[in-house]
């Protein structure tokens, strides 16, 4: 029985390293700044604080952010749009680099992450639609977002309900949720003005994060689009010559890949 037990736990843990998987934990908060384009700041919760390379060099320039909490890793998306960076977190490691063709054309603009499937959305350059590719910039497809007439200005994924939430202009800025046939499901307004270039989204918590633009700190609201409170900023924003990115995710206890 003994000797079953240990084949069985050794087949488990075969299936697990192929398969992948990760064990969430608390939440953490990670975003550039225009102080020290060099690094990601990560913030907990908890109060901790620490940085990750970004491994920008000269003349190299961030045009979108995101978090993936499966795999722990950042993807940075530097100019002219179409060039992301794989960073591991953990590692402090380039994971790898590709470029994603379907965003050629693109002068950048906020990501989002299924971490389900691994699926990055980009806003679209002219339509009011997503671009769709995979962890390793394969193209899945462009996904048109009912009830815009514009591109939207920044995204963010719904873990728990599986949508996407994207950012868009107007008397107020406002939130739709899709989903994944692009229908719209909801919307609300924030009741702060904000910086259209970055969104963010705690899905435990069902809370927004945008830049507010009168003040240097990120607003958090709660699903009425009430501002709850913010997040201080280590630097002022800058929103013209550097915008400020960053993403929320809970950080894994436990990644097997």
């Amino acid at each position: 029985m003994t000797t079953r037990k240990i084949i069985l736990g050794a087949a488990v843990a075969a299936l697990l390293l192929f398969a992948g998987c990760a064990t969430p934990g608390p939440l953490h908060f990670y975003s550039t700044s225009s102080d020290s384009l060099a690094t990601i700041q990560d913030a907990g919760h908890d109060g901790t604080k620490a940085s990750v390379p970004s491994f920008l060099t000269d003349g190299e320039t961030i045009v979108g952010f995101a978090y993936d909490p499966f795999t722990d890793h950042f993807f940075l998306r530097l100019a002219p749009g179409d060039l992301i960076r794989v960073v591991d977190r953990p590692a402090r490691a380039i994971k790898r680099e590709f470029t994603v063709a379907s965003l050629a054309t693109s002068r950048g603009g906020d990501l989002a992450i299924r971490p389900r499937d691994g699926h990055v959305f980009a806003p679209h350059p002219t339509q009011p639609a997503v671009i769709e590719f995979n962890r390793f910039g394969e193209s899945i497809r462009t996904l048109a977002l009912a009830t815009l007439n514009a591109p939207p200005a920044a995204l963010a994924f719904d873990t728990t309900r599986d949508r996407l939430l994207a950012l868009s202009g107007g008397d107020l800025a406002r939130v739709t949720s899709h989903d994944l046939t692009g229908q719209r499901l909801a919307a609300v307004a924030l009741d702060r003005e904000v910086v259209l270039t970055a969104l963010a989204y705690d899905s435990d918590r069902h809370e927004f994060y945008a830049l507010l633009t009168r003040e240097s700190a990120v607003g958090i609201f709660n699903e009425q689009g009430h501002l709850l409170r913010t997040l201080p900023l280590s630097a002022p924003a800058n929103p013209t010559s550097s915008p400020q990115f960053f993403d929320v995710g809970p950080r894994s206890f436990l990644r097997l890949f």
